[in-house]
Parts: structure tokens; sequence; C-alpha cells
């Protein structure tokens, strides 16, 4: 096929494609997917091989946020039986980041409900971040907290933070339709600002929430300008309680070629499969390890994920390896000169001339598990039984969709 031999010597030249074909991919038939990885992944492997990094979120503190993203299990006005909880202590969080990274998580991404933190919070996460490192030597450390105000960036990079997520989560034409309490713009500023503090900056999407191929399109040629290293993929998980409970608009082939089509735009930065893999990928999950170079391990911010030890054999049975604490995972242009997946010389994810975590979920300030971002508490009642839906994606799968019930937050151990 004439246009994945393009997308392929592009992606190897880190050369911009362009909408047109941007679009292609993601107009493909289910008959030509396994052509479409295959492409994808060439580029994929010429970037950074055959290595997956392995995420692990911890959530903070969960639920009752005043934000009313659709999406998000924790948003003002959910009717979702999650966990809600305030803020961990240090040790609370330390011991939880302990399980993933046990488990072989190279980077642990702290998590927090709400618009954005106060200075008190950044005192507070500093403290958690400082508790982490000192306890596991060469561990990374993202901050997933909302929308970031002057000097915060700065504080947290001092407080030894490596990396900030903050998700544009879907197109800027669209997203007053997903969110009405802060905007796009909000959005952009704060990756703007994480960047600027000399933050690696993570920021990525949320699919399946209703949107057109367009604004696929649009939300990841807008990250590519901003430049994130890593881009975290989510595809919606409806959580019962949320206005997008009823959205079950993905088949596996659909979150192949998006991942496909991320791959092609954002070549060599670290592209994560994060919330909602489970759910909609289902059994096709090792094919998409062909496409994305990094998953998060284990649960997420208020849903339960795959077992961690599931993780560990679905990367190993496809012919993968877990990237090692030793190993740097961005190629050698990103990681020692900032340079970004863009064409342009010296570039940033832009084409010369955007952004929680991102373990959808949610999608949300933080972590699309459910988006998020939004002690241990006692646990929330159990979330009643959603109605099946069919969609003209196929079956709604609400038995996969579970609350989670473990880990941060709670007295039993975590999916790790």
């Amino acid at each position: 096929m004439d246009l994945l031999n393009t997308l392929v010597d592009k992606g190897l030249r880190r050369e911009l494609p362009t909408r047109e074909e941007a679009l292609a991919v993601l107009a493909t038939s289910d008959d030509d997917v396994l052509d479409v990885v295959a492409a994808a992944g060439k580029v994929r492997r010429h970037w950074f091989g055959r290595r997956v990094k392995l995420n692990y979120l911890v959530n903070l503190k969960s639920g009752l946020c005043p934000e009313d993203c659709s999406y998000c299990s924790q948003r003002l006005g959910s009717t979702a039986g999650i966990l809600k909880y305030t803020w961990l202590k240090p040790d609370e969080a330390s011991k939880a980041a302990a399980a993933g990274l046990a488990g072989g998580a190279k980077r642990v991404c702290l998590v927090a409900s709400g618009r954005g933190p106060t200075d008190r919070d950044v005192d507070r996460v500093a403290g958690t971040i400082k508790a982490i490192k000192e306890q596991n030597e060469g561990v990374e450390v993202c901050a997933c907290l909302g929308l970031l105000s002057d000097g915060q960036a700065e504080r947290l990079r001092e407080a030894g933070a490596d990396a900030y997520n903050h998700n544009l989560n879907t197109s800027e034409s669209t997203y007053g339709d997903i969110t009405t309490t802060h905007t796009y713009a909000d959005r952009v500023d704060t990756v703007t600002k994480a960047h600027a503090a000399g933050l690696s900056a993570c920021s990525g999407l949320i699919a399946g929430m209703g949107e057109s191929d367009e604004d696929l399109v649009d939300v990841v040629y807008s990250l590519r300008e901003l430049d994130p290293d890593s881009v975290p993929v989510n595809f919606l998980i409806p959580v019962e309680g949320t206005p997008l409970a009823k959205e079950w608009n993905l088949t596996p082939q659909r979150c192949l070629r998006i991942l496909a089509m991320v791959r092609f735009v954002c070549p060599d930065v670290e592209v994560r499969i994060a919330g909602g893999r489970e759910v909609h990928l289902r059994t096709m999950q090792p094919l998409a390890l062909n496409l994305a170079n990094s998953i998060f391990l284990g649960d997420y911010l208020t849903t339960e994920g795959q077992a961690g030890k599931a993780d560990l054999e679905m990367i190993a049975d496809a012919g993968f390896e877990v990237e090692g604490a030793e190993q740097v995972t961005l190629p050698e242009h990103r990681a020692t000169a900032g340079a970004g997946c863009g064409s342009h010389e010296g570039g940033g994810c832009g084409s010369q001339e955007s952004a929680g975590c991102g373990a959808h979920e949610g999608g949300g300030c933080g972590s699309h598990e459910d988006g998020g971002v939004c002690g241990t508490a006692p646990a929330a009642a159990p979330a009643p039984a959603p109605a099946a839906v069919a969609t003209a994606a196929g079956e709604a799968r609400t038995d996969l969709v579970a609350v989670r019930r473990r880990g941060a937050g709670t007295d039993l151990a975590p999916n790790a």
C-alpha cells in the first residue's frame, strides 16, 4: 500500500505526515489492519526497539473533583461508586508506589483529583516525591495534579519531579462539549508551564467519546506542536454514573488504527497505551505493543486493569522486553538535546512551528483511567451493575469495567 510505505519513510525521518495521510490511516478497513500495524511497527522498532516501558499509577486523592469533565468518574455530579478519600500521607503513597516498582515499573505517576493544586498541595506532593525517591534509586516520578499556577511547575521540579502530565484529551473545537469548567487553552497553558520549568511534558488524548476522525487528527497534531516527550492514548472507559456511560464506540481494530496514526504523527515520542486497553483492545492487546512502547502496569485511578502478572506475560509472549531502569527511554536526539518528534531542526513534536499521566480511565486532569486528577477512606458502596448497550461498534462490554477496590486508599494489596 503506497500510503503505508510513504508513512514509514516519513516516520523514519521524523517528517510530519499530511492531515490527509493521517485521516487515511483511520479510514483503512479492518481487512487492512494488520498491514497498518506492521507498517507503524517498523517506525516503533526503529526508535524504540522491542522495549516496553512500564508506568504505575498512584491515586493520591480520589473523587470529589469540582470540574465537570464528562468522561471522569471523579467529576462534579458523578454517581459512580468509586473510592473517595483525601490526600495519602507520603509514607502511604511511597508504599503504594513500591508495589508497582517491584513489578517492574520504571515511572511512578502521582495523580490527584481537583482543578489544580494549592501551594500547600504542592508542598505535600513534594514530600511524597522525596519519600519515593529516597527509597527507590533511579525511579522516575511524574506528577499529575491538574492546572498549574505560576511557579508551581518550578517547585515540583526542585522537589525532584521528572515529568508533569496534563492531557489535551480532545480537539479544541469539541472541548467545550466535554468540559465547561475550564478551557482547552487552560490545558495548553499548563503543558507549556511544565515545559518551561524543565519538566518532561506528558500529554495525550482520550478516544471513544463520540469524536470524529477529524477531531482525533486535530488533537494529535496539536500534541505534536506542544512537543511532549510522552503521549498517553486513552480509550474511554464508560463508567456508570458519568455522562458518557453509554458511549461504546470502539472496536479493537479502531483502537489499533488510532494508535498507528499517533505513531506516524509522533514517530519518536513515547506512545503509551493508557486506560481502557483491557476494555476495548481485549485479546488484541499484544498487537498494540507493535505500535506503543509504553503501558500502565496494573490498575488505573478508579477502575481495575489487567492483572500485573498478565501484563508481564503478555509482553514476554509477544516478543518484547520490559525496559530496565538503566535504559534511556527516548531516542538520543530527544534525550540529550531536548528535541521532539517533529521534523524541524532541533525540533519538538511540532512540524516547526499540546495535553493527566494519562491512564485514561478518565482522562482528566490526569490519567484517564477515568480521568483524573481530577489517609485511607472507607470503601464506597459497590457500583450498580450497568445495563449492556449495543452500538454500531459492537456489543458493550460492561463486564470488563470494574471499580477499583484495592491498592491506594484501601487496606488491600494493590494490583501490580
